[in-house]
């Protein structure tokens, strides 16, 4: 079987302006496949218009932990809370219809795609809501997953971490991409892959990341996009969510 080109995509957490950008971008770079690992939903003003497009690109979405909370929100399984994050998933859960929630129940907690390879999953390759955000929590998903590509979110942070088994036990390997950059993967590392966040990153560079795994070369490249952060904030200011959301696109943090 020949290789594929996927576009991986995070965290849009309901930015739009931050996910057109993105694809502009993607598009010179040729994929056959876009994954989102999560969160499309959340914090920011573009719940529909993320939704529409992703529907469009007939991606493959993985439950994030946002995602889920407006889910338990729909069905009344969830206290409402005086928090950003409830704030800003009630307001949303109001704009979306039915069959934008209808289709979000489809996004399966964690999938296995056999023709890669690989697993997609928010937060580890073992959860949904824990971060592979260091060395440690990295050697703890290792320890319970056995696979050789994860492929995770929910950090916002664009990193890889890569474990190399040896006669002194696992040696792993961080490395992050703060101003994108690429990473080839050596045949008999095991690796957690993640491209940061499309809508929200938090490693300082408020630019949009997303990713591209060339599953022929096990290679992957993340890119940094700038896109109109002052209309994505105007537009979360004019939905009347936290200012701190609007606030923080500026800083990357």
């Amino acid at each position: 079987m020949g290789g594929v080109r996927l576009l991986l995509l995070s965290d849009i957490h309901a930015n739009h302006t931050a996910l057109q950008a993105v694809l502009n971008d993607a598009e010179k770079r040729r994929y056959d496949q876009v994954i989102h690992l999560g969160d499309a939903l959340g914090y920011g003003p573009h719940p529909r218009e993320v939704l529409d497009t992703l529907r469009d690109l007939d991606a493959v979405c993985v439950l994030g932990n946002h995602d889920d909370m407006l889910l338990q929100y729909a069905d009344g399984r969830r206290e409402t809370k005086d928090s950003i994050v409830s704030m800003a998933l009630m307001w949303q859960l109001s704009r979306l219809s039915e069959r934008d929630v209808a289709w979000v129940r489809l996004w399966r907690d964690g999938i296995d795609d056999p023709h890669v390879g690989a697993r997609y999953r928010h937060g580890t390759p073992v959860s949904l809501d824990d971060y592979t955000d260091s060395v440690p929590a990295a050697r703890e998903a290792f320890g319970h997953w056995q696979g050789r590509l994860g492929f995770v979110g929910h950090t916002h942070v664009p990193a890889v971490y890569a474990t190399l088994n040896s006669p002194v036990g696992d040696w792993i390997k961080a490395q992050h991409f703060t101003d994108g950059g690429s990473y080839m993967v050596p045949p008999s590392t095991r690796v957690i892959l993640n491209p940061g966040s499309v809508g929200q990153p938090r490693d300082g560079n408020p630019q949009a990341s997303y990713a591209v795994f060339d599953t022929a070369r096990a290679h992957f490249e993340v890119f940094r996009v700038p896109y109109d952060i002052e209309r994505a904030q105007e537009a979360a200011l004019e939905a009347g969510l936290p200012q701190v959301l609007a606030a923080r696109l500026a800083i990357g943090k």
